[in-house]
């Protein structure tokens, strides 16, 4: 879990594309567009605070109150092969590091600014001067607050800040997948793969990057790429811890990143890595060991991927879905309950499941119970 909230509490999410980040003839970081687009995002996702219709009161007080947002990235490693540098080496994480400095002072800098203009939020707001005084030093002398530079403290304590959190860096499997670049903070799983969708595990994947540095360099052997065309599964798994940390140094909120380790790592070298991203600073940690579950979702080899074992686990899966809150109605009732067309829905059990757009669908609530794609 990449985002740890308080009751009620919600986040809209959004991501800067760093591959657009890059300057591709002087392989560079474009930083003034980048505090741009950083500017832009901010405002935008403290506008989506009020135009979002809420479903629950308490939703809308939390969400108001606090004014929590996550700005967040995809591109990462497309910006560093841009600039010809190697995830997880020390040239590759300096400038990690000066991306996400540039990302987190420019996100605070646009929330001050807002404050000025519309108000801090409201949790920082006391009913006196003095209780807002002491509310907004306690705010700036926060573990992740002690890093920002002075202009920063000494104008929230001056102005207020628009939103208590700003930053978090969510998986954007889908939408990264979707325009085209690595995903979240991840170095590319490979460079050619084989990703689970809803279409089953056989849809081949591959990295338009690779064939635009191909097309841009003819004379290059496409199976012996520059050092800086890394995947994940060649990097050590303390090399991906290394960057996590450095990472969440910039970041208010929590991240989300997976490291990766080779098919036999141990139980002690699994603890060794979440001791290290401990002492880094990581809020959280996934390790995941190649080869460690019956199905993946990326995976090197087609033929560890087939359809039919796709709807197999699905299958499976499905026979084994009981709700607990919908026992005592299957014991009093002769309605039959289920995900099958003509039941009523475990969901909502208001509405009647019935095929619509290849899935078993709620006619009620939308659920979409169980799809044969």
């Amino acid at each position: 879990m990449e985002q740890p909230l308080a009751p009620y509490s919600v986040c809209n999410l959004a991501a800067v594309n760093l591959a657009e980040m890059a300057n591709k003839e002087t392989k560079t970081v474009d930083f003034e567009k980048l505090k741009k687009t950083v500017e832009i995002g901010t405002r935008m996702q403290d506008n989506v605070i009020d135009a979002t219709p809420y479903f629950l009161e308490e939703n809308k007080k939390q969400a108001l109150g606090e004014r929590r947002v996550g700005l967040g990235v995809m591109g990462l490693h497309d910006l560093l092969i841009y600039c010809e540098k190697e995830y997880g080496s020390e040239e590759g994480n300096k400038l990690i590091d000066e991306v996400f400095k540039t990302i987190a002072e420019t996100a605070y800098r646009t929330s001050i600014e807002i404050a000025k203009e519309k108000g801090s939020f409201p949790y920082l707001v006391g009913q006196s001067e003095a209780e807002t005084n002491r509310l907004r030093e306690a705010f700036i002398n926060t573990g992740f607050m002690k890093k920002m530079p002075e202009d920063i403290k000494e104008n929230i304590k001056k102005y207020g800040i628009r939103n208590s959190h700003l930053l978090t860096v969510a998986p954007t499997g889908s939408t990264g997948t979707m325009v085209g670049v690595s995903t979240g903070l991840e170095p590319y799983f490979s460079f050619s793969y084989f990703r689970s969708g809803r279409l089953g595990k056989f849809i081949e994947v591959k990295a338009d990057i690779v064939q635009e540095y191909l097309d841009a360099h003819p004379e290059a052997d496409p199976n012996n790429l520059p050092h800086w065309f890394i995947s994940a599964m060649e990097l050590s798994p303390e090399a991906h811890a290394d960057v996590q940390c450095i990472i969440q140094k910039w970041i208010d909120s929590s991240i989300s990143k997976t490291v990766n380790a080779p098919k036999g790592y141990t139980v002690e070298q699994v603890k060794k890595v979440y001791e290290r991203l401990y002492k880094g600073g990581a809020k959280g940690g996934t390790v995941y060991v190649d080869g460690s579950r019956d199905a993946q979702v990326l995976t090197l080899k087609a033929e560890e991927n087939s359809f039919e074992e796709q709807l197999e686990l699905l299958e499976e899966e499905t026979k084994k879905v009981v709700l607990v809150d919908t026992i005592q109605d299957l014991r009093t009732t002769s309605v039959k309950i289920g995900s099958e067309i003509g039941d009523t829905c475990p969901v909502c059990r208001k509405g009647t499941v019935e095929e619509i757009g290849g899935c078993n669908t709620c006619t009620n609530c939308n659920a979409q119970l169980k799809c044969g794609l």
